[in-house]
């Protein structure tokens, strides 16, 4: 237990870090939306290509690692689309309740699995951005686009989603690095020591950007709303996708990650999809901040248990 907490520190530390300089306003707040964008289009896809590439797959099974994270999350959305709607008091609260549930933070997946899993941390951690990013982007804007409070407009074209979920810099950049890793390319020459150095620049400054993003505004008033979104992410969905493991004989590392993956506290980007597509924002804001404050406590215990 005491190294896995020594491991978990930094990347909590960091986000604490994040929010105190938004809070106590030690950075201009223009800063934070623009480091978003740096992050998500250059380094952290930096990231992705860089360390996907350099990784041997050979000895993975990669579509039993993906099946076991679609199948939780295709079965916790089930369930969720069956018995806890009416829990979130609204269909725009609900839609919160379940992009918390099923979306998943890919700065603290990647920061965890590089200090959790040694070198092969990050390519792991790729694996479930390949085959769980898409996966809960259509499933979200599915939700939205049914759940939403929205004129009806602004609903997406089921075309134009498929083309945002495929041009996503994060599942391009995936894809990008799995396509070198089978060709045998594993670096490139100039190109490959740059995307190195922008990696290593993408876990920190994604961390302190989590931090930045936390509120507690909304968690006074809606209590249940944000319990059920967080019983299901960080305890529900973790358990459904060991089993689903255990059952498709996946093992070592590639058994941890893939329940760490699901175990791990929703994204910061479901708060902008809320506000995109009439979603409730506040609570979604709500149900982001307090995951990321209880998985400091849900992660320690269910690594413990993983690598007993």
């Amino acid at each position: 237990m005491l190294q896995v907490l020594t491991a978990l520190a930094p990347t909590f530390l960091l986000i604490a870090i994040g929010f105190g300089l938004r809070h106590f306003k030690l950075i201009d707040a223009a800063f934070w939306g623009a480091a978003e964008r740096l992050i998500y289009y250059l380094l952290f896809p930096a990231l992705l290509i860089d360390g996907t590439a350099k990784t041997d797959l050979s000895g993975m099974d990669i579509w039993a690692m993906g099946s076991a994270l679609v199948g939780g999350i295709l079965l916790l959305s089930a369930a969720l689309q069956l018995s806890c709607r009416r829990l979130s008091g609204s269909d725009p609260a609900y839609t919160s309740v379940f992009q918390g549930a099923v979306r998943v933070n890919t700065y603290v997946a990647m920061a965890l699995g590089a200090a959790l899993l040694g070198p092969h941390g990050t390519a792991l951690m790729a694996i479930g951005v390949l085959f769980c990013m898409p996966t809960v982007n259509i499933l979200s804007i599915l939700v939205m686009q049914r759940h939403g409070d929205m004129p009806a407009g602004m609903k997406r074209h089921p075309l134009r989603t498929l083309w945002q979920i495929l041009s996503n810099p994060l599942v391009c950049s995936v894809i990008v690095g799995a396509a070198m890793n089978l060709a045998g390319i594993r670096q490139i020459p100039v190109v490959s020591p740059v995307m190195n150095v922008l990696g290593q620049a993408s876990l920190p400054l994604g961390l302190l950007a989590v931090g930045a993003g936390l509120g507690f505004s909304a968690i006074r008033g809606a209590k249940v709303a944000v319990a059920v979104s967080s019983i299901a992410r960080l305890a529900v969905l973790p358990v459904i996708t060991a089993l689903l493991a255990k059952a498709l004989g996946v093992q070592g590392n590639a058994f941890v990650a893939v329940v760490l993956y699901n175990a791990l506290p929703t994204s910061v980007s479901a708060y902008v999809l809320a506000r995109q597509m009439g979603g409730d924002a506040p609570l979604m804001a709500g149900i982001i901040t307090v995951q990321t404050l209880a998985a400091a406590v849900t992660l320690p215990v269910l690594l413990a248990f993983l690598t007993a």
